[in-house]
């Protein structure tokens, strides 16, 4: 069965496509997805694979996802997505697990965003969170980057704690795409419940990266967002209790 997914994807393969997503995602000498290689496939067609394969079995879907080509182990990991969405709990635990333990191989912000919401984020929804903590504090940029992509699915059930408490561990993160992360995420508080993310930034808006403050106030309206930036906006020094504070 692996042969026959390999050989579809072979068929789906483009020199063209994979020299220009070799340098879309940074696989240069020193760049975050640094040796990473492709075959060329485009996102649509790997979906339509994942659906063609969402029943394959586990040990084959672990192969995948630890394969050398970036376009493998992002079928490997919209297959599991699909296996979760419709498992028993039980099954759930079996793909969370395989997922935290293959971390190494999930590399770069795509095959994050693509699952992590989705897999992590779901099956913490009412559970303890911990494990989301230890991420964001991981060496591993991209465990970090989990660790704030989870949270999204909590705000999609407007619970924002989690994300809000993630978002201020990594306000001193070197590293752009986890600024770009969190500040994606406290936009997305934002869109749900603007107080609670305008009170998060009036407390950390002036020590908050750059880049993490521009995704943030985004969809600001300009004035508003132009206070920001020349940080003209009347700061809050009192913390603001979380539900894991309390």
């Amino acid at each position: 069965m692996l042969n026959e997914i390999e050989c579809q994807l072979t068929a789906l393969s483009g020199l063209e496509d994979a020299q220009f997503l070799q340098k879309y995602f940074k696989t240069g000498p020193g760049q975050y997805g640094e040796g990473d290689i492709f075959r060329g496939i485009r996102v649509p067609a790997l979906r339509k694979l994942a659906r063609k394969h969402r029943d394959i079995p586990f040990d084959i879907t672990q192969r995948l996802l630890q394969s050398a080509y970036h376009e493998d182990r992002l079928l490997a990991l919209l297959i599991l997505v699909l296996k979760f969405a419709r498992a028993e709990e039980a099954e759930k635990t079996y793909i969370y697990g395989l997922y935290m333990s293959n971390t190494r191989f999930i590399n770069n912000w795509d095959l994050v965003d693509s699952s992590a919401p989705y897999i992590v984020g779901a099956y913490l929804s009412d559970r303890d969170k911990e494990p989301l903590y230890q991420f964001a504090r991981s060496s591993m940029i991209w465990e970090r980057r989990i660790a704030v992509l989870a949270t999204f699915y909590f705000i999609r059930q407007d619970k924002f704690d989690d994300a809000l408490r993630i978002a201020e561990i990594l306000l001193a993160d070197k590293e752009d795409l986890i600024h770009k992360a969190a500040g994606w995420m406290l936009r997305e508080v934002g869109k749900r419940n603007l107080q609670k993310e305008e009170d998060y930034l009036k407390i950390h808006y002036t020590r908050m990266p750059r880049t993490m403050l521009r995704y943030a106030i985004e969809r600001f309206p300009e004035e508003k967002r132009l206070r920001y930036l020349k940080g003209s906006v009347a700061a809050n020094t009192q913390s603001v209790p979380t539900e894991r504070a309390r």
